[in-house]
């Protein structure tokens, strides 16, 4: 498994989110989204369609009849009923997992949390761990 610790501190995650989920699809994944916050899974899935006008990124709610139809999936659980090997903790939260790739974004006052987490994965077998920082307006690796 590989972990992408996120560091936002100038976007929030919904400015984010549709970036990794284009690269997603575009590497022939699917995602599943997750965060306890109803109010920003709204504001992620309006943002999925209108931050990148040139990029079509379908999606829907988990809990609907065609939940493993859908290319990205925004839950508050981390079930991937889309059969997503990719996920997206948008709130910051960790949640353990079985996907192959992991995107932990964390807002500055959760970095705490995060760096719990980063402690506990380094104790794991077969999880790659990669840090991710904005600089300006791009995103860079490393501390």
């Amino acid at each position: 498994m590989r972990v992408d610790f996120y560091q936002l501190s100038r976007d929030p995650a919904e400015l984010v989110v549709p970036l990794i989920a284009r690269n997603t699809l575009g590497a022939g994944e699917r995602l599943l989204v997750v965060s306890e916050d109803d109010a920003q899974l709204d504001r992620i899935g309006e943002a999925l369609w209108t931050r990148l006008p040139d990029t079509f990124l379908a999606n829907g709610r988990a809990g609907g009849a065609h939940d493993a139809r859908q290319p990205i999936l925004l839950s508050t659980e981390v079930e991937p009923a889309n059969g997503a090997q990719f996920v997206a903790l948008a709130d910051g939260g960790w949640r353990e997992s079985e996907a192959a790739r992991v995107f932990l974004l964390f807002p500055p006052d959760r970095i705490d949390e995060a760096r719990a987490t980063w402690r506990l994965l380094g104790t794991r077998e077969g999880v790659e761990r990669k840090y991710w920082r904005q600089d300006g307006g791009k995103w860079r690796e490393g501390p």
